[in-house]
């Protein structure tokens, strides 16, 4: 009987260290929702050797090696040639890229851009990098992982000045939002959809954030409890979740 106990014990265990993952529909698009509590997310850009991760399979080589079992991964933003992230980048408490406030082309300087956060009191939060000054001047909690990317989707629960409604620019993209309950909120669109970004901006609205940020477009990739290698395109920075 106590075998028995034992291994209800670890199989329920193993059912809640799974990720949840949700189909929604906003603005006739169809998207896949995961929602996430901060302190089980990580950021990871390279690994102990220095060499950038790149792709999802590597991380998922590398964790498994140190004997963690990867439940989540996404492509953390916009980076530069050889994956390097385009912005703000901490990972592990560590600096390893500052914050880019440069003006510039394309998406990530489509400005008001942002940063999220996690910090180490297990809270996230969204903002523009003149919020990130105040962060990392406050004497709070200490910053655990942050990325930076642009644009900003949400400001305070407004779309960003620069959408339009009825844009004809729809792709695929993903995103992050902080909810209410203070969980992180990641969102692509679901396989053969695309959305422009008044509309993307609309779902995290609907999911109840006031604050979300844009990351990546065509290119971008999310898993979710996979039980294989997961070939994937290259990145920069990635979300994970590995326990």
């Amino acid at each position: 009987m106590k075998r028995w106990w034992i291994l209800l014990i670890v199989c329920g265990a193993a059912r809640a260290a799974e990720v949840k993952e949700e189909l929604v529909t906003h603005a006739g698009t169809r998207f896949r929702v995961v929602r996430l509590e901060p302190a089980r997310v990580g950021l990871v850009w390279k690994d102990g050797s220095g060499e950038t991760y790149s792709t999802f399979d590597r991380v998922q080589s590398d964790f498994a090696r140190q004997g963690k079992k990867v439940r989540f991964l996404m492509n953390a933003g916009i980076y530069e040639p050889g994956g390097v992230p385009s912005g703000l980048h901490i990972e592990g408490g560590r600096m390893l890229r500052p914050a880019n406030q440069a003006e510039g082309k394309g998406n990530f300087f489509l400005k008001p851009n942002g940063m999220v956060a996690g910090f180490a009191n297990g809270k996230a939060r969204i903002g523009t990098p003149e919020s990130w000054d105040a962060w990392s001047k406050s004497g709070g909690p200490k910053v655990v992982d942050a990325a930076q990317s642009g644009p900003l989707l949400l400001i305070a629960g407004q779309r960003h000045p620069a959408f339009r409604d009825g844009s004809d620019s729809r792709l695929h993209r993903n995103g992050v939002g902080v909810d209410g309950e203070g969980r992180l909120v990641f969102a692509i669109t679901a396989p053969g959809e695309r959305v422009n970004f008044w509309d993307f901006a609309g779902l995290f609205l609907k999911l109840g954030c006031q604050d979300a940020l844009f990351l990546d477009g065509d290119i971008s990739q999310m898993t979710v409890n996979p039980d294989r290698p997961v070939p994937s395109n290259r990145f920069g920075a990635m979300f994970v979740v590995a326990e």
